[in-house]
């Protein structure tokens, strides 16, 4: 970890908190900012809880498990960013937000360090445009729970340079990741290709061709998935998938990305998703199972 030893992380959700733990079992001492300190009170407690599974598990060492419980430190502060050599983002997905977030980044960290963005959708040369560093930001997408999955997609905008790629290419495989690289288009490769997916099936519950259920065994069984596209949306949010349709719709200018009414009514009506106990399916029904990061 000699090229990032303190590692930056804004947004205290299950993406950052995740992000977050990945970086201090890696040896890393880690800035996880939040400007609620209840989400930071959650994180830490998320953050605890998984790597204690992990211990129990045998996949951590009780000594390893304890260091990096001990190597986050939680704050509300963007000063405290100031002695990071690498700041990952994995906040609200909004090019606006992000690129305020950025400029501000960018005046507070030191001059080598890299700005990197867990978004899964929006083009990573635009929110370099909001910084005097434009070759020293770059795309870091995580799956959703990072402690669990194998991928990480980098995304280099138009200016990012090689030694940026390089540095966060190791990082991620220092995390035990495999690493794909996209080029800077809407989406980049695994939401371009997967939310068409979950929009049709969408589109195929809208039209009354199936159940949900049915629509999701199907996939499930018939292509070998470990869950089926609406259950899927329903753990990404739905708001997201939403949000991730327009950033395609309005970047490539194809019709195919049009969200599903069906999709856009239950965002509208708060149905967002296994996080707000609803969505495509009822949360409340089933008892609460334990995070899995």
């Amino acid at each position: 970890m000699a090229e990032f030893k303190v590692i930056g992380v804004i947004g205290a959700g299950q993406m950052g908190s995740g992000i977050a733990q990945l970086a201090a079992v890696a040896g890393a001492d880690v800035r996880l900012l939040d400007k609620d300190a209840e989400a930071l009170l959650t994180a830490k407690r998320s953050i605890s809880d998984s790597v204690q599974r992990f211990v129990s598990k045998g996949q951590l060492s009780k000594e390893v498990g304890a260091d990096a419980v001990a190597r986050v430190k939680y704050t509300s502060n963007l000063e405290d960013l100031q002695s990071a050599d690498i700041v990952i983002e994995a906040i609200v997905e909004s090019e606006d937000v992000k690129k305020k977030l950025f400029a501000e980044l960018d005046k507070i960290v030191k001059g080598s360090a890299i700005l990197a963005s867990n978004t899964s959708s929006i083009s990573i040369t635009r929110l370099a445009s909001a910084t005097k560093r434009p070759h020293q930001v770059i795309g870091m997408h995580f799956m959703n729970p990072p402690p669990i999955m194998k991928l990480v997609e980098i995304i280099r905008g138009a200016q990012t340079s090689d030694e940026t790629y390089n540095k966060t290419k190791t990082l991620a495989e220092r995390f035990g990741k495999t690493v794909v690289c996209s080029k800077d288009y809407s989406g980049f490769i695994v939401n371009r290709i997967l939310m068409p997916m979950i929009n049709e099936a969408f589109y195929t519950l809208y039209t009354g061709v199936a159940t949900k259920e049915d629509i999701d065994a199907g996939m499930k069984l018939g292509t070998n998935q470990p869950m089926g596209p609406l259950q899927l949306a329903d753990f990404i949010g739905l708001d997201i998938c939403l949000s991730i349709l327009k950033v395609l719709h309005a970047g490539l200018g194809d019709t195919k990305y049009t969200p599903c009414p069906l999709l856009v009514q239950y965002v509208d009506a708060g149905r967002l998703g296994k996080k707000r106990g609803v969505g495509v399916y009822d949360y409340t029904k089933f008892p609460k199972q334990p995070s899995r990061i």
